[in-house]
């Protein structure tokens, strides 16, 4: 049984009110109060991290943007820096998100500014990885991803990689056929993608490769939750559509919190 500690995060995209954000938020404070097996955070739009600061601060929830701009400052309009993020309060950034990746052709390259941003700025990376349709139908999957985690692993040096594994780093494995399409990865295709990650990392540093966190994203909800995140290498969740719901986030993040209680009474 691994000691790594579950993560249910969920992305938000350009969704949000101020009116809207309050009631979710204050409903999720309610419904998650005293689950303490599992970690929980939302990412939100950058115009509302401050009401997510006002609320959330002090609770078992945290916070995080939905991207980081690769420059700290300058002549960059409408780009947002790491440390203005950080001014937030914010934990996590999410970064090489696939739909980043599509509609603003986002590269590696840019991504691996970015990353390095966000751990100048004490942000914990969620790096996403991801096969589209055309490529696991081709038998490539694995390879689309490898590519991918490959060419964040190289692009940090030893000192960039000692930050990534000192602010505990995410991956979050998400399938582009399954955002939002309400297709899935079956628990044993998913399963063998974290796990292979996880190889892929330890070619890295075999130690972190046990510790580091491999979450799920691709259309996980209420009804799949439990057989995805009972998979051994599967280490939380990261959710859209089911994030903006707050039955249904909570829902997940009891799933996630009573099956960690399981794993630990199994393990004593």
């Amino acid at each position: 049984m691994n000691s790594r500690r579950n993560l249910v995060i969920g992305n938000w995209k350009l969704h949000g009110t101020l009116a809207g954000n309050h009631d979710l938020l204050l409903q999720l404070l309610s419904n998650l109060k005293g689950l303490n097996a599992v970690d929980f955070a939302v990412c939100l739009p950058y115009v509302y991290l401050f009401q997510a600061q006002q609320l959330l601060a002090g609770s078992n929830i945290l916070w995080g943007s939905q991207n980081v701009s690769q420059y700290h400052e300058g002549a960059y309009t409408s780009c947002i820096s790491a440390a203005m993020i950080a001014e937030f309060g914010c934990c996590f950034v999410i970064l090489a998100h696939s739909e980043r990746r599509m509609l603003r052709l986002e590269g590696h390259e840019v991504t691996a500014q970015r990353f390095l941003r966000a751990l100048e700025g004490g942000l914990t990376p969620i790096y996403c990885v991801g096969e589209a349709q055309a490529e696991r139908d081709a038998g490539v999957a694995e390879d689309a991803v490898k590519k991918q985690v490959l060419n964040m692993l190289h692009s940090l040096d030893d000192d960039a990689f000692a930050r990534a594994k000192h602010c505990n780093m995410v991956v979050a494995y998400e399938p582009v056929w399954a955002i939002g399409t309400g297709q899935n990865a079956s628990p044993q295709q998913a399963q063998s993608m974290h796990a292979y990650i996880r190889q892929l990392i330890a070619t890295r540093d075999p130690d972190f490769a046990q510790r580091i966190r491999i979450i799920y994203g691709g259309s996980l909800n209420t009804d799949n939750a439990h057989a995805l995140l009972e998979m051994p290498d599967i280490d939380g969740a990261l959710l859209g559509r089911s994030a903006l719901m707050a039955e249904s986030f909570t829902e997940i993040c009891r799933i996630a919190n009573r099956l960690a209680l399981e794993a630990y009474q199994q393990s004593t």
